[in-house]
């Protein structure tokens, strides 16, 4: 296989890597199998529309999402509501597939020259950092340049995923004090109403309500999701470096066969390819 790129005979069509994109059954499976045996117990011991009050609702989400709100901005709101929609439906990407591509990118480059990879361009529309590099590896920007540019880039999607975690675990620290300040403002109005002892047992029950909201958020749906999304983030991360790594060789013009001991480096032993044989 190596022998016939390194003599610059033909080239084989590019590895399109497997991207498929899927629901996260792992996330939302877990969120339903939490929130059905939550559900269950509730309907085993007793009445489930003694756990449904409207007001408790908005106290909790409502609050929660104004005081997340103001800890952040309206653009970092909709930056998370997208990262946590990529996150239940994901493209699930093979990094050993990715390196094959990269690595015969590589060899294009080094037998025909830079130019001849304006015939991939149209092929990596799926990867847009991979694509972006190439483009300037084309316009005949410097390694240095090429690297240092696509390193930040990086970065400012570590930044944007950071903030995405950040404002998940903010709600999820916010909506059980927000469920302890409905619980306060239930017992305030139960107070007010002692002289009648039959509102009593019923208005408490109603005052907590906001306190299992509150918790119900917090450790079945906001936590589990920015977990998952941080976990998301790494495998990504790992791509990413790969793209930055083969760009950088290909501009520098090095042998393939360096790039592929490079990525095997941060390739995970079950991805680890043996492309050169």
């Amino acid at each position: 296989m190596a022998s016939e790129a390194e003599e610059g005979g033909p080239q084989r069509p590019l590895t399109q890597p497997s991207t498929r994109t899927a629901l996260d059954v792992a996330t939302i499976g877990g969120i339903i199998a939490a929130s059905g045996l939550i559900m269950t117990a509730i309907v085993l011991g007793g009445s489930p529309t003694a756990f449904m009050d409207a007001p408790s609702v908005l106290i909790v989400i409502g609050g929660t999402f104004g005081v997340t709100t103001a800890c952040f901005s309206l653009k970092d709101m909709a930056g998370a509501a997208k990262s946590v929609a990529r996150t239940i439906m994901r493209p699930h990407d093979h990094p050993g597939e990715a390196a094959v591509q990269m690595l015969q990118l590589a060899q294009i480059a080094r037998h025909k020259g830079a130019l001849a990879l304006q015939n991939y361009l149209a092929a990596l529309e799926d990867s847009p950092m991979l694509h972006q590099g190439l483009l300037m590896v084309i316009d005949g920007t410097p390694a240095e340049d090429v690297e240092r540019i696509m390193r930040r880039e990086v970065q400012a999607i570590a930044q944007r995923t950071s903030r995405s975690v950040s404002i998940l675990r903010k709600a999820a620290e916010i909506s059980p004090a927000m469920g302890l300040i409905g619980t306060l403002v239930g017992l305030i109005q139960m107070l007010g109403n002692l002289d009648d002892p039959s509102t009593i047992g019923p208005s408490m029950a109603v005052a907590l309500l906001t306190t299992f909201y509150g918790a119900l958020l917090a450790n079945v749906v906001f936590t589990p999701l920015a977990s998952k999304m941080e976990r998301n983030a790494a495998e990504d991360m790992l791509i990413n470096h790969m793209h930055v790594m083969a760009t950088a060789s290909i501009a520098r013009q090095e042998n393939p066969r360096r790039l592929e001991m490079l990525l095997n480096t941060i390739l995970p032993p079950s991805e680890r390819v043996d492309y050169f044989g």
